[in-house]
């Protein structure tokens, strides 16, 4: 356990929302579930960077897990119907991180990858280093941290390109959509390239 993870548990615990979202995701029984991206992001910068976290204002929450016996789309929407049924207001998007090399060259183009071998491998390629976190509720109420990257990125307020897997061009549509600079006023942007 990092001085930073212990920062991150922190925060994640101060919010009754995402500690909410934590506990659902973990009763959904999904193997090897995290929340990541985008919610642990926004609560962070908000937070530490911006004028308060509002569960409201994100855009979808990205809850991945691993299940290599079932690779189908269809085990995504489940798990997505899932997490709708049983708190219905976040805007819940599951993904099966066991079965992103079926469909990954075909929604962002380049060439096929290969298969992940853990939930921990598809997070160190996400877009930014700073989303390239994940947290969960053990089984008891204890937050675990991934972070393959480390999270200087997300505390230190850093957007900045993960080029692991993510292209220039995607980056740069990304930092237009996002707009960080604007939503978090103390956040830095490494240009993309």
């Amino acid at each position: 356990m990092t001085a930073d993870e212990d920062v991150l548990r922190r925060l994640v615990g101060g919010s009754p929302w995402l500690t909410r979202a934590l506990a659902v995701v973990r009763a959904a029984g999904l193997p090897d579930a995290w929340v990541g991206a985008g919610a642990v992001r926004d609560l962070v910068w908000g937070e530490r960077y911006g004028p308060g976290f509002d569960p409201h204002a994100i855009r979808d929450v990205d809850v991945v897990f691993f299940d290599p016996d079932e690779l189908s789309r269809a085990n995504d929407e489940r798990a997505t119907a899932v997490l709708r049924a049983a708190w219905p207001e976040p805007p819940w998007e599951a993904k099966n991180q066991a079965a992103v090399h079926t469909w990954y060259a075909t929604k962002f183009g380049g060439e096929p990858i290969a298969p992940y071998r853990s939930v921990a491998e598809a997070v160190a390629t996400w877009p930014e280093y700073a989303t390239a976190v994940a947290v969960r509720l053990d089984a008891h109420d204890r937050i675990e941290v991934c972070a393959p990257h480390g999270l200087a990125d997300l505390l230190g307020g850093v957007w900045r390109r993960n080029p692991t897997r993510v292209s220039l061009a995607v980056s740069r549509r990304r930092l237009a959509r996002h707009r960080p600079a604007e939503r978090w006023p103390g956040v830095r942007v490494v240009d993309p390239g």
